[in-house]
């Protein structure tokens, strides 16, 4: 396959993006320092092409590139820190998508070993390749809904939650990443965020099966231990993020002989929502007080519970990239196909 030299640098990012999307789904954390290297190639290679260009011989060429990258630079970039900032994109995904609009704001071109043959095979109209990414992850991402709700009919779980969820064992939840799609009223979209409830147990030192064997003691403020623990980040990796300690202390081990009457906790705070999320120095991914409740309500009842898993955004950006380097332009194409484009 040949281009290029910009346009075959670029293809580094690939297996940095498909690191990046499996260290997400494992993780749900991926290190800052992964972007930095790209960051500083895309900034080069768009130095470089933008030099060629310019040296170029033709205005109308200059002319169009120039526009390209400053629809690139102008659109994708706000538009990915806007998602940021309403909580659309998690800081990993903005990330990677303003550096999406910087490495690729045009159409690479990679030739084949055979005749007038080049990829990507399906340009848009507009030219934009960032453009391009994007909309082919937004398909990309439509697909997992579909998938989720095929595997749930195929093992005969019917829910208002089967298009986003599956059910897992109450007492399990812990080990997984999502977010409870219930709450004492039923099906419930916005339901207690799982990394906001490991924070919270360990925080308050004490795991979900103590809580899910006497919810009564645990509800009450009062439990609560006099000096909490560090919540960490939620995080299932021990290497991503704050790692799980192993001697983090429970209330059997501090003040074990103090009266908890004695102990400063609200009487109308059940579980110690509002002291958990007022002694946190950060949010614990916008979870509410109410959510937190509603969410151990549920899951020191319930035996079994839907959850929403998700899907790592960087999952559908990584095979919106693999089809934009390849096919091209799939939301363009489909427009050509009825005529509106």
């Amino acid at each position: 396959m040949l281009g290029s030299i910009p346009d075959l640098l670029r293809l580094v990012a690939v297996p940095v993006f498909g690191w990046a999307a499996y260290r997400d789904v494992k993780t749900r954390r991926v290190p800052n320092r992964t972007w930095t290297p790209l960051a500083v190639l895309a900034v080069v290679l768009l130095l470089w092409d933008a030099y060629t260009v310019w040296a170029g011989p033709t205005a109308v060429g200059q002319r169009l590139f120039f526009v390209q990258v400053a629809i690139s630079l102008g659109f994708v970039i706000p538009l990915s820190y806007g998602f940021w900032l309403i909580g659309g994109f998690g800081g990993a995904d903005a990330k990677a998508f303003m550096l999406v609009a910087v490495l690729f704001p045009v159409y690479p071109v990679y030739y084949l070993p055979m005749p007038s043959v080049a990829l990507p095979l399906q340009q848009s109209a507009i030219g934009v390749f960032s453009l391009t990414i994007l909309s082919n992850t937004v398909l990309a991402g439509i697909v997992y809904p579909l998938a989720v709700a095929a595997g749930n009919l195929a093992r005969g779980r019917f829910s208002l939650a089967m298009f986003i969820g599956r059910p897992v064992a109450a007492a399990d939840v812990t080990e997984e990443y999502g977010r409870l799609l219930e709450s004492p009223d039923g099906f419930d979209r916005g339901g207690l965020d799982l990394d906001a409830l490991r924070m919270y147990l360990r925080w308050r030192g004490c795991s979900l099966a103590d809580i899910r064997a006497d919810p009564d003691h645990h509800r009450r403020p009062t439990s609560l231990p006099a000096v909490p623990n560090d919540p960490g980040d939620g995080s299932l990796a021990t290497d991503g993020g704050d790692p799980v300690a192993d001697d983090v202390e429970g209330p059997a081990d501090r003040d074990a002989g103090a009266d908890e009457t004695d102990r400063p906790a609200a009487i109308d705070d059940p579980w110690g929502a509002e002291r958990f999320l007022d002694d946190i120095d950060h949010s614990a991914y916008g979870t509410s007080p109410a959510q937190l409740r509603d969410g151990l309500d549920v899951l020191a009842e319930q035996d079994e519970v839907w959850i929403s898993p998700g899907i790592p955004f960087l999952v559908p950006m990584f095979a919106g990239l693999i089809v934009s380097l390849t096919y091209g332009d799939v939301l363009f194409s489909l427009l050509q196909a009825v005529g509106l484009a």
